[in-house]
């Protein structure tokens, strides 16, 4: 398994190098317009971004009962989060369980968090942008309105009693156990501030985007949140194409084209994808030099007593007794 992670690895760092070269001159156009340190304040609120996401994450874990420490679940999600640049949409979740199985997380219980995470994200999206976007984007009412109708009901679908059910259909078909620990309404409402949280901070990223181009307007903050959310969304939705390329760009521009200068569009939704594109290099990179200094955790000690997952065992009530004659 860590040779085929490497090869994975390798692979996603091969279609994110692709990514960028193939529009080479593009983002040096880009960021040619923009000033370094509106570049690389866009860079730090992209990683807060990521790691705000992160966080909803690992909450989501915690409460299916497998709580990790924060430095090892950032190290998990930054390297697997290299697999969506992989076309196929699930090589960042096969990396995810394979490395939460390192730490005794039962794969069920990481497939479940990891499908909770991106129905959130999704969820929270497209009620960012339902929220957002209406009214102040005469063109995101025109083309997406589809998407806008898909989002009460998506946040309606995270209500615990609904995810428990479809979480224990999904076990039965790929037949795992079921959880143990059904998903908690506490638990739903903290990732989803995590995951609202994040959006936020991708807002703040196009927005310093925008401004760096010529936006301007009161209500350029709030529509630069609903583009961003919006794009992703639509990105998500292309099941091949790695990271969204190409979608994510182009709902990005069809919201942006009516309230920034002629061009500033592309050059903004180009930049952005560059610049988060740095953003999950950085993440994998500093999660592999914390995986350097981790030990992986030890063998599960014997007995009849142990538990699961990545709990330690029971201990004994009594030690030291002599058996009886029964």
């Amino acid at each position: 398994m860590r040779a085929l992670r490497v090869l994975l690895i390798l692979l996603a760092l091969g279609f994110c190098g692709y990514s960028v070269a193939s529009q080479w001159d593009a983002t040096t156009r880009a960021f040619q317009e923009m000033s370094w340190p509106t570049l690389a304040g866009a860079l730090l609120v992209g990683l807060a971004g990521l790691f705000s996401w992160t966080l909803g994450w690992r909450t989501f874990l915690a409460g299916l009962g497998s709580p990790l420490p924060l430095r090892v679940a950032y190290r998990i999600s930054a390297v697997s989060q290299l697999g969506k640049y992989v076309p196929g949409k699930v090589w960042a979740l096969v990396t995810q369980i394979e490395m939460t199985r390192e730490h005794k997380v039962p794969a069920e219980r990481s497939f479940g968090s990891t499908l909770l995470a991106v129905a959130t994200s999704t969820a929270c999206g497209l009620a960012v942008a339902a929220v957002t976007l209406p009214l102040t984007s005469a063109a995101a009412r025109r083309e997406y309105w589809w998407l806008f109708l898909l989002a009460p009901f998506m946040i309606a679908a995270l209500h615990p009693r609904i995810v428990t059910w479809a979480l224990g259909m999904l076990l039965r078909l790929v037949r795992r156990p079921p959880l143990e620990h059904p998903v908690s309404l506490g638990v739903t409402l903290r990732a989803v501030g995590w995951t609202v949280l994040g959006w936020a901070l991708f807002g703040v990223h196009t927005w310093l985007l925008c401004m760096a181009v010529g936006g301007d307007g009161p209500g350029l903050p709030f529509l630069a949140t609903g583009a961003y959310a919006l794009a992703f969304v639509a990105g998500f939705l292309v099941f091949i194409a790695p990271g969204g390329i190409g979608a994510r760009e182009a709902a990005l521009t069809v919201v942006l084209t009516p309230v920034l200068p002629a061009g500033a569009p592309v050059v903004v939704a180009i930049a952005s994808r560059v610049l988060l594109t740095i953003a999950d290099l950085v993440n994998a990179g500093a999660g592999m030099l914390l995986g350097r200094g981790a030990g992986r955790p030890g063998p599960p000690s014997g007995g009849a007593g142990d538990g699961g997952g990545n709990e330690g065992g029971r201990p004994a009530l009594v030690r030291g007794t002599q058996p009886t004659k029964e």
